[in-house]
């Protein structure tokens, strides 16, 4: 998995950074219209599925976004 994850990481801005304590941290809900990376999401939806749980809740709520 950590290939996936890295390969998922490549194609995301450089721009990100920092780190969160939770990954439903109290920036989850903002949105950044014109965001065309919907295949992004549907990798963290199997990510989070099969490995990751924790981000269920963030992905959940991205899932809404697409």
């Amino acid at each position: 998995m950590y290939e996936y994850i890295e390969k998922m990481l490549k194609e995301l801005p450089a721009n990100i950074e920092g780190l969160a304590t939770t990954p439903a941290s109290s920036y989850l809900f903002n949105t950044y219209p014109g965001c065309k990376k919907h295949h992004l999401v549907a990798k963290l939806v199997y990510l989070s599925k099969h490995t990751r749980k924790h981000i269920q809740t963030a992905v959940a709520f991205l899932c809404t976004r697409v």
